[in-house]
């Protein structure tokens, strides 16, 4: 796992932006480069009284960028992530956006959709007073009219035509503590939808590789074709970059 100073790193890049704020929201997103299924964004909620408490700090010493991390190191932190929840020190919510959404507003779009819902229920829950706005935040400084509770930070990036005020952070995943812990959220969350998916597509092998491109899953496309669970933009991608046009006719 991720070693201490890694926690450190992440924590003392938050600081700075909780500054007037009660909250800190980190977003991030699990699978947008997937064949099959839907993507998923988590939102995550720690207040300032999080990061001062070495107590909490301690039960996710060894949190990183979900991607450094193994599934059973993920599935770990997630679980201590649930349990800083019930003591009310952090919060956190995930949210998918569907095959269809992705297909109709392309996966970009369908990706800030997931975003807005789980920001969405978050808001709600917290009282977060998000900020409205058709353009991301600046990075220094704020609007004087700005009563929200929370600062945004969203993995990448900034978004355009996005709901609410926010700063893209490039790589945030390893910069946030609060974007690392969405990203794992988001990730297991995932992981563990699809996962129900393989019970009802036994054949795709979805508990393997989560619907994503690998070998074996390229390989069940062309015995079985394309079940609902699949993106039908992305398959039609993959048949002139990969398979060619004779195999693509499987599905």
């Amino acid at each position: 796992m991720a070693a201490r100073s890694d926690l450190k790193s992440l924590v003392g890049f938050d600081a700075e932006y909780l500054v007037g704020r009660t909250w800190l929201v980190g977003v991030d997103e699990a699978g947008r480069g997937a064949l099959a299924g839907p993507v998923c964004a988590a939102a995550f909620a720690a207040s300032s009284g999080f990061y001062s408490n070495p107590a909490c700090l301690k039960r996710v010493e060894f949190i990183n960028d979900s991607k450094k991390l193994t599934p059973s190191q993920r599935d770990t932190l997630y679980d201590s992530l649930c349990g800083l929840r019930a003591g009310g020190f952090v919060d956190f919510e995930a949210a998918f956006s569907s095959v269809e959404e992705i297909e109709k507003f392309n996966i970009l779009g369908a990706t800030k959709i997931a975003m807005a819902r789980a920001l969405n229920l978050l808001d709600g829950r917290l009282e977060l007073r998000l900020k409205s706005s058709g353009a991301a935040a600046t990075l220094f400084g704020e609007n004087p009219a700005d009563l929200s509770r929370a600062q945004l930070l969203i993995d990448g990036n900034s978004l355009k035509k996005f709901p609410y005020m926010h700063l893209g952070v490039v790589k945030g995943d390893a910069s946030s503590f609060a974007i690392a812990a969405a990203s794992i959220i988001a990730k297991v969350s995932r992981d563990r939808f699809m996962d129900s998916m393989a019970l009802k597509y036994p054949e795709y092998g979805f508990e393997r590789h989560k619907g994503y491109g690998t070998a074996l899953h390229l390989q069940s496309l062309l015995v079985h074709g394309a079940s609902p669970a699949h993106r039908p933009s992305f398959l039609k991608k993959l048949r002139g970059e990969t398979l060619g046009a004779a195999q693509a006719e499987l599905f």
